[in-house]
C-alpha cells in the first residue's frame, strides 16, 4: 500500500490556515514599497528639470523602460 506525504484529515474538515504575524511581513512590505517608488522615480521622472543626478546616463540606462511603460521621454 502506498503512503501519502500529507497526513489525512477527517472527512469534511479543512486544515487550519497558517497565520503569518504582521511583524514578520511589515519590514518586507515597506522594503518593497520603497524599492518600487525608487524604480518608478528613476524610470518616470529622472530627466530634465526634475533630475537629481547630473549627467545623462540615468536617462540612457532607463530609456527603453520608459517607452515600455508608456512614460514620455522626448
Amino acid at each position: 500500500m502506498a503512503q501519502t506525504a500529507v497526513p489525512s484529515t477527517p472527512a469534511g474538515e479543512r486544515p487550519a490556515p497558517v497565520r503569518i504575524p504582521l511583524r514578520q511581513v511589515l519590514p518586507w512590505a515597506v522594503f518593497a514599497a520603497v524599492l518600487g517608488l525608487v524604480l518608478i522615480y528613476f524610470v518616470g521622472a529622472e530627466q530634465g528639470a526634475t533630475s537629481l543626478i547630473s549627467g545623462n546616463w540615468v536617462h540612457e540606462f532607463t530609456h527603453d523602460g520608459r517607452h515600455l511603460l508608456g512614460f514620455p521621454c522626448h
